[in-house]
């Protein structure tokens, strides 16, 4: 990988991981729109640079997870199942989904078009939004663990997945972002670590490479201070109609795209 793409990389990766959009989809895009081959350590590096996005959370929210052990007790209520679910298909998610762009696309337009569903039952009054983090139980928490599990196929997007599920609880849109994004601390960093010793040997391969990580881990650091901020403040006063637009028709888009080309 070259500076440019190093860049490109992060920036992609720290404006795309608290939107519900998946990063990850975009970054196995990305990955093909620049021909970087899918090596091991392009694998390595799109999700080692998450925990650079996941500082910004660290940053913004440490104080308020440090001073409340009730929400700490719910994030781990939360992080267990997801966990679960992805140590056990860790070997599936590498070898299937992180190679056909085919399947993470469908799957990419699929969750725009229940995004789109879901606003139209709000805006129906099927469902109402009133309820905030601090009424949030463990019960609760358990499902959102459960249903970020789906995050682990890529198209599906972590944060997307607990917005989803925490709206259909009758969740507000603005504090169910927010509780996406405390849970990325606890689900993104151990992803990340637990990536980096199933691939230690790449990682350590040569210090240019070690260079390339840090590189993109600041820069995806700096880009998600101002995609989380900003997110927060679309989402008290707007819906998911917008996400769901842009997945709809971006993954037609790209869809059409690989059948032109037979892939």
């Amino acid at each position: 990988m070259n500076i440019f793409e190093t860049l490109f990389l992060g920036v992609v990766e720290g404006v795309t991981e608290f939107l519900p959009i998946s990063s990850t989809f975009h970054l196995l895009w990305s990955s093909y729109v620049l021909t970087i081959p899918e090596t091991d350590f392009v694998k390595l590096f799109q999700v080692v640079i998450q925990a650079g996005a996941i500082m910004a959370v660290v940053v913004l929210y440490a104080r308020e997870i440090c001073n409340n052990r009730t929400l700490q007790k719910l994030l781990l209520a939360s992080f267990i199942p997801t966990a679960v679910v992805a140590v056990l298909l860790y070997p599936l998610i590498k070898s299937v989904f992180f190679e056909a762009l085919g399947i993470t696309t469908s799957i990419f337009a699929l969750v725009g078009g229940f995004f789109l569903l879901l606003e139209y039952a709000i805006e129906h009054k099927y469902l109402k939004l009133e309820k905030t983090i601090s009424v949030l139980t463990y019960k609760h928490a358990v499902i959102i663990g459960l249903c970020q599990a789906f995050a682990v196929v890529p198209g599906v997007s972590r944060a997307g997945a607990v917005l989803a599920a925490m709206m259909m609880m009758g969740y507000r849109r603005d504090e169910s972002a927010k509780y996406s994004f405390l849970l990325s601390i606890p689900t993104i960093v151990s992803a990340a670590l637990f990536d980096l010793y199933k691939m230690r040997g790449v990682a350590l391969a040569d210090s240019a490479q070690t260079i390339t990580l840090l590189l993109g881990t600041i820069i995806a650091f700096v880009s998600a201070l101002v995609g989380v901020k900003w997110l927060i403040g679309y989402l008290q006063q707007k819906s998911l109609n917008i996400f769901g637009w842009y997945r709809l028709l971006l993954g037609i888009i790209l869809l059409l795209v690989l059948f032109a080309r037979g892939l």
